[in-house]
């Protein structure tokens, strides 16, 4: 069939017990062997995910087929992750058996959310034994998804049952939840091949976002760079896909060597590896105590990784005591640490498997993949799971990361990576944040608006204070301030505070920032010793005093001669040059001398000889001056002596 007629996909996994005839079934459906492996045809099972599509008018069908034996479980959890249904498949004359009920734990576990039952072996019981397979697998599925979902007893051998399931595969496909194509581009790489003449091939069911022919992607946890050469889509050669479709894609830029099973093709910079991970999680009933601190193993999408959970509190006590031990049944909030890094995000849902022996435990749901460092047995740790829960909102929940940001503020991207939002429903969020007054946005970071409210507050007191010890000073300095209130933080996030402010009237905005109205009050004392020492430098043109000198002129308390002479040197009445302090009259008639000589034509140097002649001045003046008239690029060294510019 010609794929472009195709305008439905839907991926279904297999699930159950080894030898209940999931690949035969597959086989039968699709007439393609999902059994691929040499290994696996000489033993009769799955070892290994097997893939199988059956076009079916407008739709097409792509089959997982997940391995049932208990030693291969790990197997059957990376192709899980991709079922949009599965088909719980128990064979009529064993009826339920061990890895039945592990594999629809599983699905439990990951929200699978449609499916049918699928009695395989039919042609081999009679029908009581039939009927009484029917009641063990109801009674398994009963309060679940699958608890009214069709049952089926089809034969692989005869073809009987087979039409009746193909109707049942259309209905699942038209009541499937659709994947988001809006979403930042992600596929968990599930197969890694090389094809003669082509080059590096992986496959995987693409999880969110699109995938087009010529695309750069980032390869994680790896940080590598490749670009996507072609696809196909559930065997079909096509130049783009789309969230939900089997994809194998042809990569250029990638040995095979450079992957593998477990890692992840995604947009650049849309996602983050992670080791660590805010989650909830529940416990099977069938589980033994989960301790504070246990060894387990991740499952998420393809990925496979050895862990540890620090368990915080339960999810029903509303976080009023911390956990020693989890009980089985029962769901908690924790930290997850990771020996290798995964690819995740919030929302993803996830299966844990013991450490020894790897049985499944249980499952969750990521909350954060990116937590901040911090205790989550205390109270405040407790009660800030139970404000990203997976109940909680989106926006609260990204209210929750921008606020523990604080003034670093929260890049727009962490939205896409951490809260698992695409990226127009990203930007809605931010404007409606944006619009209710929650957040602030500067430049590309997203700041509390109650941080920065506070931040204005605490300015205009430290103004208040600032003046009322230094009557003096023209106010603070702007590096000061922010050092002051908001070490670290980033220079727009600071200006957002200040320019409103200044916008306002609240305050001036110089280089020194002051209360709107506030002057330099003096003394009586204060302005004459101000008028005296102006008067000082000016006599002194380009040989002024050294302030100890300065201080005994004018005379009275040295500290009131200190604080005017900071006074006028913050005003720029007095320029300080090296050490000396000039008078900036003598200092801008010193330029405009020089500048009047270039004028004139002539070639002219000066060495410091000459300039201590034409100026009248020692050795002591005239080298802190030739070098400021260097800085001002009113002359120009070149050896011992300076060119006019």
């Amino acid at each position: 069939m010609n794929a472009s007629v195709l305008t439905r996909s839907i991926v279904i996994g297999t699930a159950g017990h080894i030898d209940h005839g999931k690949s035969a079934l597959v086989r039968a459906l699709t007439g393609t062997d999902p059994d691929r492996l040499k290994e696996e045809k000489a033993r009769g099972i799955t070892i290994d995910l097997g893939f199988a599509h059956l076009a079916d008018g407008d739709l097409n069908l792509a089959f997982v087929d997940v391995p049932g034996h208990e030693r291969f479980v790990r197997n059957m959890l990376a192709g899980a992750g991709g079922m949009d249904a599965v088909l719980l498949v128990v064979a009529a004359d064993e009826s339920v058996m061990p890895q039945t009920r592990e594999h629809f734990a599983i699905c439990r576990l990951l929200d699978v959310s449609s499916g049918a039952i699928v009695l395989t072996k039919s042609d081999l019981v009679d029908r009581d034994t039939l009927e009484l397979a029917t009641l063990e697998v109801r009674e398994l599925v009963a309060g679940s998804f699958l608890e009214h979902a069709p049952l089926i007893a089809v034969s692989s051998r005869t073809g009987e049952g087979l039409a009746a399931l193909k109707v049942v595969l259309r209905d699942l496909a038209s009541t499937a939840r659709p994947r988001n194509a809006s979403g930042s581009t992600r596929l968990p790489v599930d197969r890694v091949f090389t094809l003669k003449g082509f080059g590096t091939v992986v496959t995987g069911t693409l999880i969110s976002g699109t995938l087009r022919e010529g695309q750069t992607l980032d390869l994680l946890p790896r940080r590598l760079r490749a670009t996507v050469r072609g696809l196909q889509v559930h065997g079909h050669q096509r130049a783009s896909a789309e969230a939900g479709q089997r994809t194998a894609v042809n990569l250029a830029g990638i040995d095979l060597a450079d992957i593998e099973r477990g890692d992840t093709l995604c947009a650049p910079s849309a996602f983050e590896p992670t080791k660590r991970l805010d989650v909830e999680i529940q416990l099977l009933p069938s589980a033994r105590p989960m301790r504070h601190g246990a060894r387990v193993r991740f499952h998420q999408g393809t990925t496979e990784a050895i862990g540890r959970i620090a368990l915080s509190g339960r999810t029903t006590d509303g976080g009023s005591r911390t956990l020693v031990e989890l009980r089985p049944g029962e769901s908690a909030h924790a930290r997850l640490r990771l020996e290798h890094p995964a690819v995740v995000t919030r929302g993803d849902r996830f299966i844990l498997r013991a450490y020894s022996p790897p049985i499944t435990i249980g499952g969750g749901t990521i909350l954060d993949p990116e937590p901040p460092r911090g205790g989550i047995r205390t109270a405040v740790g407790r009660a800030r799971f139970h404000r990203l829960g997976p109940a909680a909102a989106l926006e609260d929940a990204v209210m929750t990361f921008v606020e523990e940001r604080g003034f670093h503020g929260l890049p727009r991207q962490a939205i896409l990576s951490r809260a698992g939002m695409p990226p127009d429903e990203s930007a809605r969020a931010i404007d409606r944040l944006e619009a209710s007054g929650r957040v602030a946005v500067v430049g590309d970071l997203l700041v509390s608006r109650a941080l920065l409210n506070g931040a204005a507050d605490d300015l205009l007191a430290a103004l208040k204070a600032h003046h009322a010890a230094d009557p003096l000073s023209e106010g603070m300095h702007r590096e000061e301030a922010r050092e002051r209130l908001m070490p670290r933080a980033p220079a727009a996030v600071f200006d957002a505070v200040v320019e409103p402010l200044g916008a306002r009237g609240r305050i001036s905005l110089r280089e020194r920032l002051s209360l709107a109205g506030h002057s330099v009050s003096l003394s009586a004392d204060e302005l004459r010793v101000k008028d005296e020492l102006i008067r000082l430098f000016l006599d002194a043109g380009l040989a002024p005093p050294d302030q100890g000198t300065a201080r005994g002129a004018v005379g009275g308390d040295a500290r009131v001669v200190d604080r005017i002479l900071a006074l006028l040197t913050r005003q720029r009445t007095l320029v300080k040059v090296d050490t000396l302090l000039f008078h900036a009259e003598r200092l801008e008639a010193l330029k405009a001398d020089l500048r009047k000589l270039k004028s004139t034509g002539a070639a002219v140097r000066l060495d410091v000889g000459a300039f201590k002649k034409r100026y009248g001045v020692t050795r002591k003046f005239a080298i802190p001056l030739l070098e400021y008239l260097d800085r001002e690029r009113v002359t120009r060294r070149v050896g011992e002596s300076r060119v006019l510019i």
